[in-house]
Parts: structure tokens; C-alpha cells; sequence
């Protein structure tokens, strides 16, 4: 999820701590009915005339020819490019402290893109209006909330361009790789050339691995774990993409007694042998504090997967490609694979 530790969203409350938040999603999840497909139109045919896409708030965004000037939220770019559509700007966490790619970008080339924004609140408007967008496209994690795309600057940036918006919660990912697959084809993107369709069979190999992983060792509990310096959270896996994916494959997970708005559940540190596991999957985002940073906790060090050396990273954010969520189906499956009982 977005694990917004530090922002509006979090504090509210609405946003888990690696765990994912959408309302309505299940209408929107349902994927493309014939009369979205009308609206995205083939990528070859589309560059003929007029384009225009229905996403998955309900909106058409239309324009007079293909979006050439695009524009996207980090991760949203990162799968875009993985069909082959380049975007010209990007906003969200793009690179590192130190000026590496952040793990949100994928294959993009950092430093061929603008960024008009690396953290959470910023949001460069002017550069923005600069690149002369012919199309914003972001994430969707709460209804009527646009990913990354600050609110106090909101009805600025939406007036210059326009928007789609993908839900990345409460669906799975298949239908969330379908979606941004959906919105790369009708900007021109060739679904059936050979590094998507082998992409693709790589996921659908990695999904039956999983699949089987899970079935022979049905009694491995796995926990969504996210840190910060004075919480430890524990999210509800039905309510991420990726987690209730790997559940509907097999996966037991740990279900915590969630807070009010019902997406997970924020523990002391000295509470977090709360539930027992025995695999915890840590938020690998930079915004989250990862394991090699808890090892001055002492309840970190006793839990039985800590122990056990069953921690393993979790991708919060999924760049939605085949190419990019194959790695994480194969990597749990791994873990389980060589998981034993501990809790």
C-alpha cells in the first residue's frame, strides 16, 4: 500500500502502514466492460483520431490525438514503460538520497524524465505546466483522492491536462495489470509483442508456483508488517492488491484486529509478538524503516521468524507489469518453499 507513514492520508488514518485502501473498488476492479474498451480503443486505431479512456473513477479522459506529452506518478510511469509508452515528467518517490533510482521506478531512465516531485506534498506546478502535458496519469488508493498529487494544488494541476487514475487497492493484481495494460494499449502499446507475452507467461508460471507453494504447506502464517521509529503495523491482507492476490492463491496470512477504518492495526513495539508468524513480509519502501534497522528493538529480535531468518521484503507498490510482479509471486513462493514452523 501507500504506506504515506509521513503523510495527510496516514495520519488521518486512512492509509495502513503497507496495507492498501480504496472504496468502490469493487466496481472498478471488475476490469473493462465493451463499452470501456470502446473508450480506450486499440493503440493502432486510436492513433487515427481522437483518444479517449475511461478509468477507473468512472472518468474519460479524451484528447484529440494519443497523449505524446505524458505525465505520471513514479510507479505508474515505471509500468507504462514496461509496455513501452515513455513519459516526459514523473511525481513520486524517483530517486534516493543518494541519487539512485528509487526501488519505485523500475526500468526508467531517472535521468531522462522530469521530476516534478520526490516526496510526498511536492509537486513543481510550473515545471509541470512547462512540459506542456498532454496527459496526468497517477494511482488511486481512496476514492476522489489522485496519488501524489498534492490537494492544495489539485484544481491547478487538473486544469492544465487530462487525468486517469487506476485503483491500486482492494483489487488484485491481475485486474490492476489488466488496467494499466488497458491505458498502455490505447497509447499505442503492442500487447501481443514478445517481451509482453513472455512477461506474461513468466507471472502466470510464478502464480502456479505460489499456488502450489502455498498448498503443500498450508499451516505457514504469513504476517504484512510495516515499521516506523514508534509503530509497528500489521495490515489486513484483503485490503492490498498484492496480499489479497497471494491469499486468493493459497497464502494464510496473520488478520489483525484493525483500527476503525478497518484496513490494519497499529501496534507498540512492545506489543509485536501480538500475532504469531512465520514469515513476516516487510514494506521495502524507503519511506518504511527496513529490518537491518530493528536490530536495536529486543521484541524484533525474539519474534520466531526473525529468529528464523523468515523475514523477506514485501513490494508495498507494485509496478503493475507482468515483467514486475512475476519477481515478487517467485520470490514468496520461494519463501515459502523453504519456510518451517516456528510460530
Amino acid at each position: 500500500m501507500p504506506n504515506a507513514l509521513s503523510s495527510p492520508l496516514s495520519r488521518r488514518g486512512v492509509l495502513a502502514a503497507g496495507g492498501a485502501v480504496g472504496l468502490g473498488v469493487a466496481l472498478a476492479a471488475c476490469g473493462n466492460s465493451d463499452d470501456d474498451k470502446q473508450d480506450a480503443g486499440a493503440g493502432g486505431d486510436a492513433k487515427a483520431g481522437p483518444w479517449s479512456f475511461k478509468d477507473d473513477r468512472g472518468e474519460t479522459a479524451k484528447a484529440d490525438g494519443v497523449p505524446k506529452s505524458i505525465v505520471a506518478f513514479t510507479g505508474t510511469a515505471a509500468a507504462l514503460h514496461d509496455y513501452g509508452i515513455e513519459v516526459k515528467g514523473v511525481f513520486g518517490p524517483t530517486t534516493t538520497k543518494d541519487g539512485k533510482p528509487d526501488i519505485q521506478a523500475g526500468d526508467l531512465d531517472v535521468t531522462k524524465v522530469e521530476i516534478l516531485g520526490n516526496v510526498w506534498g511536492e509537486f513543481n506546478v510550473e515545471k509541470y505546466a512547462a512540459l506542456a502535458p498532454d496527459l496526468l496519469v497517477t494511482a488511486q488508493w481512496v476514492e476522489g483522492e489522485l496519488w501524489y498529487v498534492p490537494e492544495q494544488s489539485k484544481g491547478k494541476i487538473l486544469k492544465l491536462a487530462p487525468s486517469v487514475a487506476l485503483w491500486a487497492a482492494e483489487t488484485t493484481v491481475p485486474k490492476a495489470i489488466r488496467r494499466h495494460a488497458d491505458l498502455a494499449e490505447s497509447l499505442g502499446a503492442d500487447l501481443k509483442a514478445a517481451k509482453v507475452t513472455d512477461a506474461k507467461a513468466r507471472f502466470e508460471k510464478a502464480a502456479g508456483r505460489l499456488r502450489a507453494a502455498a498448498k503443500s504447506k498450508p499451516d505457514i502464517r504469513v504476517l504484512v508488517g510495516s515499521a516506523s521509529q514508534d509503530l509497528f503495523y500489521v495490515s489486513l491482507a484483503k485490503m492490498s492488491a498484492d496480499t489479497l492476490y497471494f491469499q486468493e492463491l493459497g497464502v494464510k496470512f496473520v488478520e489483525p484486529k484493525v483500527n476503525a477504518q478497518g484496513f490494519f492495526e497499529e501496534l507498540s513495539w512492545e506489543n509485536i509478538d501480538t500475532y504469531p508468524a512465520d514469515i513476516i513480509m516487510m514494506d521495502n519502501r524507503s519511506s518504511a524503516l527496513q529490518p537491518n534497522a530493528l536490530t536495536s528493538k529486543p521484541t524484533w529480535a525474539r519474534l520466531p521468524a526473525v529468529e528464523a531468518g523468515q523475514v523477506v521484503p514485501r513490494v508495498a507498490e507494485p509496478i503493475y507489469s507482468y515483467d514486475k510482479c512475476a519477481p515478487i509471486l517467485d520470490d514468496l513462493a520461494a519463501a515459502i518453499e523453504k519456510a518451517r514452523k516456528v510460530a
